[in-house]
Order: C-alpha cells, then structure tokens, then sequence
C-alpha cells in the first residue's frame, strides 16, 4: 500500500468448484481511514445524503441493528444497505474506554459486496467520514424544515460530533449564533472556542437559554431514558426545528416525552424510529414523517411559522452506501 492510491490485498484462491478462474484471482480493495478522512467533506457528505434519502422514497429501507460486544458497554451497529447497483453494510462502533487508548469512541467500517458473486468487493474505514454523513442527515432535515432565516443554533452535546454538527447546519442556514449546551459545562467552552477558532460566533450557553433563543435544536449525546432529559418541552418557541441525532439504540432518549403533542415529527425510517430513535418515546398515534418523502415533494414539511418540527435520525445504512459511493467515485473507482 502506497500514500497516494487505495491498497488492494490478494483474495485467497478459490476451492475448486467453487466458481469461475475470473473470480478466483479478484481482489479485495481496502480503503483505510487516512485516505478517507483527507477525501470527505460537508458538501459531499451533503449530495450524498440528498441521493440516500431520495432513494428512501423509492425502494426498500433495511432497518438497522444495534448490538453490543463481549463488554455490554462496547457497542455496535450493523446497518445494511442496497440499490440498483450496489449493495453492503456499515459497522458502527462506540467503545468508550478508547478515549483512554488515545482513540476515538466511535468507528465506521463498510463493507461492500460484489454483486456478482456475492463476496466482500472492498472495505472502507470512515471513522471521520462518518461524522461528516450524520451530520449532513441534520443539514439536510434543517434545509427542508427549518425556517429560512433560522438565525440562532443551539447544540446540545460536548462530544465527538457536536462540532460536526454545527459546521454542517452553518452550511443550509444563516447561523449567525451557535450556543453549545453540556451537562459538563466545563466541555461546552472549548467546543464554543474551537467553533470561533474557525471562524463562527460561538459560546457555551445553559440549557433554558439555549432553547429560549434558538432558531434551530441540535441533539447529538448519548443521553438515555433513564437520565433527565435534555431539557423541558416549555422552554422550546413556536418555529423551531430540532434535529435529534443522538438516539440511536433501544432505551436512548433525549427529548422531554410531553414535546411530541407539540410537534410535527419528521424520521428517516419510521418502524426503525420506533424501535430504536427518539421516536421509541413517542405516543402511539404520533404521526411519523420520512423524510425522504418531502425531499421528493410527497410530503409536506413546514406547513405553518409557529411549527415545531423534529427530524428523528437514528441512521440507515443508505447514508453510507451512498457517501461511499460518493467517495469512490472521487477516488475514481468504480465497483
């Protein structure tokens, strides 16, 4: 493997009878996480989700699975995906204890199958690209049912994706103020600083204050049902939009419950929201949304200025499908 070009590693030759000379002699293309992360960025990550989720309203959606390692604490998520063209699953890793190791929590891996036989074709670590993909889903909810002049963004999160999540939002909207809210307070002033370092107006705000000034809500923690939530349903104005990012397994939460008979609730798949996203928290008649249907104008979004309206993203493997596609595509190759 060089710097400048993908490895490819020799696939180990076939038994014999199990399938022609040509597929024998194939080999396995791994993209590693250094090429990835110097090829991602917001506006790619962004085309790439309208593609996955416009795809959403024209064929099947594989719902996801979530699922821990040997240490209950060590989880993971495998979330399968196919198109016209191409099929494979992403594995999404949370270990926690690597922040000890000098590692990132969170990983992403995708494998990608060959159509024609049925084997792994390549993998691709996007462990940085994958922060790029969640928060191009936000990006894309906030341009389809924020308000257009949306002007105060409030995140809640200090942890590996918060930022991620504001730059991405920053791109659709007119941010002019982003509050950055943590249990930690002591998190949310360098996340703020970071943020301002790049060029934003950034600070660290409470919580009530957050949600009194903000335009647009951002949720990206790994809050659960059992802890309070992030905030309280009053403290949320007429007109606002909130993009929920962090619930992604069976017994997460972030929102205040009594928010929903508030709110119109947009997901990127309904029975998987139930299972597993905010939405899992949701009274029974709660009316889910895909988003992907008023990408593609079968839905409406933002009917009203006083609408309160929340995008319920626990992930489907579309997104990455799609992103690597999209990178392979910059890569010039094709699969």
């Amino acid at each position: 493997m060089t710097d400048t070009g993908p490895a490819a590693h020799p696939a180990p030759a076939s038994p014999p009878g199990s399938g022609p000379p040509s597929d024998a002699g194939r080999g396995l293309l791994f993209i590693p996480e250094e090429q990835t992360v110097a090829l991602v960025d917001e506006e790619l990550a962004l085309e790439a989700a309208r593609a996955a989720f416009a795809a959403t309203a024209q064929g099947v959606v594989f719902p996801s699975v979530a699922v821990h390692g040997s240490d209950p604490r060590n989880r993971f998520t495998l979330k399968p995906s196919a198109s016209a063209t191409h099929a494979g699953v992403k594995i999404g890793t949370y270990w926690p204890d690597n922040l000890e190791r000098g590692l990132p929590r969170h990983h992403s891996t995708v494998l990608l199958l060959d159509q024609r036989i049925g084997r792994i074709a390549a993998v691709l670590e996007l462990g940085a690209a994958n922060a790029y993909r969640t928060a191009a889903a936000d990006a894309l909810a906030v341009d389809l049912l924020a308000p257009t002049g949306a002007a105060t963004l409030a995140v809640f999160g200090t942890g590996h994706q918060a930022a991620y999540e504001a730059r991405a939002v920053a791109r659709v909207r007119p941010i002019g103020e982003i509050l950055i809210v943590g249990r930690d307070k002591a998190r949310a002033a360098p996340v703020a600083a970071a943020l301002t370092a790049e060029g934003h107006t950034a600070r660290a705000a409470g919580a009530e204050e957050a949600c009194a000034r903000a335009d647009v809500i951002v949720t990206a923690t790994t809050a659960r049902a059992e802890d309070p939530p992030l905030f309280e349903a009053e403290w949320v104005r007429p007109g606002t939009h909130l993009s929920c990012m962090g619930a992604d397994a069976p017994g997460k939460r972030e929102l205040p419950p009594a928010l929903f008979a508030r709110a119109r609730v947009f997901c990127d798949l309904p029975e998987q929201a139930r299972r597993m996203g905010e939405s899992q928290h949701a009274p029974e008649d709660t009316v889910l949304v895909p988003l992907g249907e008023v990408l593609t104008q079968r839905a409406q979004g933002r009917t009203d200025h006083r609408d309160i309206t929340v995008f319920d993203s626990s992930g489907i493997g579309l997104q990455d499908l799609y992103l690597t596609l999209a990178l392979l595509k910059k890569m010039d190759i094709s699969l």
